[in-house]
């Protein structure tokens, strides 16, 4: 018990020497999953250990940081945490992201390099043995584009609030040529530009594989205010944005225990009925994303609203139904 106090010690002081801003005993006790007053003994703790903590006014509350890092005796990572990172470098090579892995692999390369050479030896056995008893399970679909220049264009005029110019391939009017304010990536099966063009408060999504001729260009962005990425991510099921509705599914008992364990939406609830099936609601866009989806829940599932999801997901079905009866089998 002594060992895993001092062990929560520890992870709270990485936290603090991580934070520019220094953490506020409430942001304490939540990150740690306890409550106040033990927060307050953990940080008197973390005092005791390291005196060099910082408490800096914020009112109307304080907030408490080590300003200069800890020292990398302290910092020395296991072998289950580098083999996370190795393993999350290779599903980013997999899945067609080399330049996202070779940050990766840079990264595990700089950790290396900084601990000390008792260490490295030590951690070398187990980390072996990790990753020779783990691997990767591959799921079909698309190789998302990934272009150094294309990413690290984004990336600078994110950071430098400047806009970007490019040549888009895609949308109504391929080859045309476009000014927008960059708002961030969104990376999935496909990887996606998220932006505002022109003087429009209202961000698009723009395919990366369509982007070419891009250029940081030097004028202010123009920001939406109280922007949030993850916000305009949760709008939708998954990419296409466009009417939000009320969702309504109802899975049948047989397929209850998998809806349990399932997340269909950042913002579903999960209601069991008396017959043992799960009531399934969200608000999102994206319908034909969800109809595709629904497709691989086969008889479990029932669609409740709204009535244009019915209609979709019958569509889909008309589509398929022909495609295989224009296709006869064929012997081998």
């Amino acid at each position: 018990m002594r060992h895993e106090k001092a062990a929560l010690v520890l992870e709270l002081a990485r936290r603090m020497a991580a934070s520019a801003e220094g953490l506020t005993l409430d942001e304490m006790a939540q990150a740690m999953g306890v409550g106040r007053r033990t927060a307050e003994r953990m940080r008197d703790a973390v005092r005791d250990l390291f005196p060099q903590m910082e408490e800096v006014d914020d009112p109307p509350t304080r907030r408490f940081r080590i300003p200069a890092g800890l020292d990398g005796v302290f910092q020395a990572p296991g072998a289950d945490e580098l083999a996370a990172l190795r393993a999350a470098a290779e599903q980013f090579r997999r899945a067609g992201a080399p330049a996202r892995a070779q940050d990766l692999a840079n990264l595990e390369l700089k950790v290396l390099s900084a601990m000390r050479a008792s260490a490295r030896r030590r951690l070398a056995p187990d980390l072996e043995a990790v990753l020779q008893a783990e691997a990767l399970a591959v799921y079909p679909g698309p190789r998302p584009f990934e272009d150094e220049r294309v990413l690290g264009a984004v990336r600078d005029a994110v950071k430098a609030l400047q806009r970007l110019r490019f040549r888009y391939e895609g949308g109504a009017t391929p080859g045309r040529t476009r000014e927008v304010s960059p708002l961030g990536l969104l990376f999935g099966r496909s990887n996606y530009l998220v932006a505002a063009e022109g003087a429009s408060a209202e961000p698009r999504t723009w395919r990366l594989d369509r982007i070419t001729d891009i250029e940081v260009v030097d004028a202010p962005a123009l920001l939406p205010a109280d922007f949030s990425l993850q916000a305009f991510v949760d709008r939708s099921f998954g990419i296409y944005q466009d009417d939000i509705e009320e969702v309504r599914l109802r899975i049948r008992p047989h397929g209850a225990a998998e809806a349990l364990g399932w997340r269909f939406h950042s913002t579903q609830t999960l209601e069991p009925q008396p017959d043992g099936g799960v009531l399934v609601t969200f608000r999102a866009s994206g319908m034909l994303e969800l109809a595709w989806h629904l497709f691989t829940w086969g008889d479990k599932v029932e669609i409740l609203a709204p009535e244009r999801l019915r209609r979709m997901m019958a569509e889909q079905l008309t589509l398929a139904a022909a495609g295989l009866a224009a296709a006869p089998p064929r012997e081998c």
